[in-house]
């Protein structure tokens, strides 16, 4: 249904939560946790917490906006983020509008929220972004993604050296010659949201 290029943009936004919500079960496979002790209404006993700093989510504006809620269902306490990078259509290079982090992320895991890695200039800037703030962990997660984007991030990440996962639903085809992927789902902020102009 996401691909369906007559699925109303309700029931896309619906889709892309849930499904988020699925990959965010892998993604936060290695979520770091401390041990607390709990009281329930019986006796005291042991648990976990996630680990201080907490979490921090990094949607991609504008199509990661419409992964935040799926991800944020499984990690509530998280705080969140935001990088803006769009592609230019011309040389299909990102280039950053907008940012809105904390200064300091060491100690901190992150999760990036990117619908679509096609040729991973938006992952791969925001990546390192993160890593340039101190971030030690980092974790993508895309709905789809095509084999160049995925080798352009093992450029990018192999020599920075700190842990860096890529959780997806799907590995597409290929890039068509407008950087788009095939066959894909179309512009995924538009599908979410409508037409920008």
């Amino acid at each position: 249904m996401l691909r369906d290029a007559n699925t109303s943009s309700p029931v896309f936004r619906q889709l892309v939560e849930e499904l988020v919500t699925l990959l965010a079960y892998e993604a936060t496979r290695e979520v770091r946790v401390d041990p607390v002790s709990v009281t329930t209404p019986i006796t005291t006993t042991s648990g976990v917490a996630l680990r201080q700093p907490t979490p921090l989510v990094v949607p991609i504006l504008r199509a990661g906006l419409g992964m935040l809620e799926g991800m944020m269902r499984l990690l509530p306490s998280a705080e969140v983020g935001f990088v803006g990078m769009v592609r230019d259509e011309e040389t299909l290079q990102p280039f950053t509008y907008a940012e809105r982090l904390p200064k300091d992320l060491s100690g901190r895991q992150c999760y990036v929220l990117d619908p679509m890695l096609a040729t991973g200039g938006s992952l791969g800037g925001t990546v390192q972004f993160l890593v340039d703030r101190g971030a030690d962990h980092i974790t993508c997660i895309c709905l789809l993604a095509a084999p160049e984007g995925i080798a352009h991030m093992h450029e990018l990440v192999d020599p920075i050296g700190i842990p860096t996962t890529l959780v997806v639903a799907a590995i597409d085809d290929h890039l068509n010659e407008h950087g788009y992927i095939v066959p894909g789902l179309g512009d995924a902020g538009d599908r979410l949201y409508g037409l920008a102009q």
